[in-house]
C-alpha cells in the first residue's frame, strides 16, 4: 500500500506548494523575521537562561494583547445587548488565561542562582511597567488613576492605559445591560465615574440574588455572573502562580522596579473584581 512513506522519510506531494516567489509565506505572514530578532540578552558574557526569561515575558504580552482585544470586544457587544457573543469573548480569555497562568511553571525552572546572575541587566524594568497589563486590570474594574504616571514617559503605553481608565469597565458594561433589561441596578452604579476604582455595592446584592434565586428566568445574567467569576478566580490564581514564581526564585528580595517585591505582590491578591457577586453566595439559601 503506497501510504506516501519511503523508508523513514514522508514524501512531498505533488500538490504542495513550494514556489513563494510572489506567495505569501507563513514566515511573512506572521512576520517571524521580526518576531524572532526580538530577543536581546543584554547579559555580557550571555547567560543560557536569559533567553527563557525575555521569551517567557513576551509570550504573556502577545497573549495580554489578545485578553485585551476580547474584553474590549466583549465590553462593545454588552452595550450593544449582544449578550451571547460577548460571553465568547469572555470564554476565549479563560482559556487564554489558563495558558498564561500554566506557563509559570516555565520560567520557575529557573534558579535562584541562574536569575541572580543576569538580573542586574534588568536594571529598573519590571512587569510592574507592563502597559498591557494595566489596562486589562483596568478594562475589568481594578482602576488607578495614579498609575498612569508610570507610563508618562511613553505616549503610547499612557495612551493606552488612559483609554482604559476612562472606559466604562466589563463589569460596567453589564451592570448597564441588567439595568435595560429591567433590573434593579442603583442609578448611582449606573451614573458613577467610570475612571475610580469599583467599590463594593451593598445595593447590588439583592439584585444578583434575584437573578440566582431563579435561573431559567435570568438564565443570560446568570450565567455572565458566574463567567465573571470564572474570570477573577482565573485571575487570582494567576497572581498566586507569580507571587510563588517571585518566591522561589528571589525570595523576598527587592522588586526589580522598587516594589517590596512579593509582599507587594500578595497585597494584590486581596483585589477583587466582582465583590457582590461573591458576597452574593453568602445570602443564598439563607
Amino acid at each position: 500500500m503506497d501510504d506516501g512513506v519511503e523508508g523513514n522519510t514522508r514524501t512531498i506531494e505533488e500538490s504542495v506548494v513550494t514556489d513563494f516567489e510572489d506567495r505569501m509565506t507563513y514566515s511573512g505572514y506572521l512576520q517571524l523575521s521580526t518576531l524572532l530578532d526580538a530577543q536581546h540578552p543584554l547579559s555580557n558574557p550571555e547567560h543560557h537562561d536569559e533567553l527563557l526569561f525575555i521569551v517567557q515575558h513576551q509570550t504573556t504580552e502577545l497573549w495580554l494583547k489578545l485578553i485585551l482585544h476580547e474584553l474590549e470586544a466583549a465590553c462593545a457587544l454588552l452595550r450593544a445587548d449582544e449578550l451571547a457573543p460577548a460571553l465568547k469573548c469572555v470564554a476565549r480569555v479563560k482559556h487564554i488565561q489558563k495558558s498564561i497562568t500554566d506557563q509559570w511553571s516555565v520560567l520557575a525552572t529557573l534558579t535562584p542562582t541562574e536569575y541572580a546572575q543576569f538580573r542586574g541587566v534588568l536594571g529598573n524594568a519590571s512587569g510592574f511597567q507592563s502597559a498591557q497589563y494595566r489596562a486589562v486590570e483596568f478594562t475589568l474594574g481594578n482602576k488607578h488613576a495614579g498609575m498612569l504616571r508610570v507610563f508618562a514617559s511613553d505616549p503610547a503605553s499612557l495612551a493606552l492605559v488612559r483609554r482604559a481608565l476612562e472606559a466604562p469597565s466589563l463589569y460596567d458594561e453589564f451592570l448597564r445591560l441588567l439595568a435595560r433589561r429591567g433590573h434593579a441596578v442603583p442609578a448611582a452604579v449606573l451614573e458613577r465615574d467610570v475612571t475610580e476604582p469599583w467599590r463594593f455595592t451593598a445595593e447590588l446584592v439583592p439584585v444578583f440574588g434575584a437573578i440566582y434565586a431563579d435561573p431559567a428566568a435570568h438564565w443570560g445574567a446568570y450565567e455572565t455572573c458566574e463567567e465573571l467569576v470564572d474570570l477573577e478566580d482565573n485571575f487570582q490564581l494567576w497572581r498566586f502562580r507569580h507571587v510563588k514564581t517571585v518566591e522561589r526564585i528571589i525570595g523576598h528580595k527587592r522588586g526589580t522596579g522598587g516594589s517590596s517585591g512579593v509582599d507587594f505582590l500578595k497585597r494584590a491578591l486581596d483585589l477583587t473584581f466582582f465583590p457582590e457577586l461573591y458576597a452574593v453566595r453568602t445570602e443564598i439559601g439563607r
